[in-house]
């Protein structure tokens, strides 16, 4: 890549400064040509909680353009101060309106870059939705925040810009139907058009990354895929025909499948590869569980459907132990890889 790419800090009271700070030390190779947007001092509190005894502290410097990234020294912090980020006066772990304004200004920040071009990809560190709900902000998480901003710059609706959530790991790739709404909303959204769009969007995305076209498994909504009929119509009146048209389509698509053993089927191990390369799942935790399930630190949170490159761990702020150094930084570096990856 000849642009850099560009990390948010987070929410400054949960742990996304504390993994941003421990990648850069522990992973260097990983995270060369990567910046972080965000506040010094809150940077600066991140490294100090994850010092250790006898070991050399970890500079974070403040870089004043972007060409500079490439020329610090492995195992030193970049950091692209905002104007608008007064520091870390949030106490870890705690929901605050300011927390919360903070996060969205870095993901508004670098989004923006993105789309002018200026960075090769964006990995954003968690944010907590209560804390964004308290800054008035009209977004429930990362996902349609991005949707805004880039319909905003393409001079679209947010309609003309539907995007879809991806969670990635080496062994298994899921994609949904519908993200952050209720059980009784999403299965309202199992709808043929949601279907063919979610199916368009995961072939086209898929079909840059692999080089060829996806083979697509859909899972069913109901217990067995329905049972033909006995557990639910849905299957045989809306997903099965969006499977229909989108084959039609030229799409690489299959199913409904039970929805119990798909996710295994899918599922590629050293040992055996995975009948197919995505899972579209009917909703948020039919498509979650199985992937947080393989290993946290594996999975990578991608947005597909944006004209820029994002990515994100899977896991959230993590409150509980914010500030007290402990906190995974693998799934992090994994998403810094897959967006480098994502970018070439």
């Amino acid at each position: 890549m000849t642009a850099p790419l560009a990390i948010t800090q987070g929410d400054p009271a949960g742990i996304g400064p504390e993994i941003v700070a421990k990648a850069f030390r522990d992973a260097p190779h990983a995270m060369r040509g990567c910046f972080v947007v965000g506040d010094v001092t809150t940077l600066r509190r991140a490294a100090a909680c994850i010092e250790r005894p006898g070991q050399p502290s970890l500079p974070v410097a403040r870089i004043q353009a972007l060409g500079d990234v490439a020329q610090l020294p492995p195992r030193c912090l970049p950091v692209w101060q905002l104007p608008e980020l007064a520091g870390p006066a949030v106490p870890w772990g705690r929901v605050s309106a300011e927390a919360g304004r903070a996060a969205a200004a870095c993901v508004l920040w670098a989004a923006r870059a993105a789309l002018r071009g200026d960075i090769a990809a964006l990995v954003t560190a968690p944010l907590h939705k209560e804390a964004l709900a308290a800054a008035g902000l009209p977004f429930p998480g990362h996902t349609e925040l991005l949707q805004a901003e880039s319909a905003q710059h393409a001079g679209v609706p947010i309609a003309q810009m539907p995007v879809r959530m991806m969670l990635a790991s080496d062994e298994l790739r899921t994609v949904l139907v519908s993200i952050h709404m209720s059980l009784r909303e999403a299965i309202a959204a199992v709808t043929v058009d949601n279907l063919l769009q979610t199916l368009r969007i995961t072939h086209a995305a898929l079909s840059r990354s692999l080089g060829r076209a996806p083979r697509i498994a859909v899972a069913g909504l109901n217990p067995h895929a329905g049972e033909g009929g006995l557990f639910g119509r849905e299957e045989l009146d809306i997903i099965a025909p969006a499977i229909a048209q989108a084959r039609a389509e030229g799409l690489d698509a299959h199913g409904p499948y039970a929805p119990d053993t798909i996710f295994m089927r899918a599922r590629s191990t050293p040992q055996r590869a995975g009948e197919f390369d995505v899972v579209l799942a009917m909703y948020h935790d039919q498509g979650l569980i199985p992937v947080k399930y393989l290993g946290v630190d594996k999975g990578v949170n991608v947005t597909l459907g944006l004209p820029l490159v994002r990515t994100s761990p899977d896991h959230g702020t993590a409150f509980d132990i914010a500030g007290q150094g402990v906190a995974d930084a693998r799934s992090l570096i994994e998403a810094v890889r897959m967006a480098r990856a994502l970018a070439s």
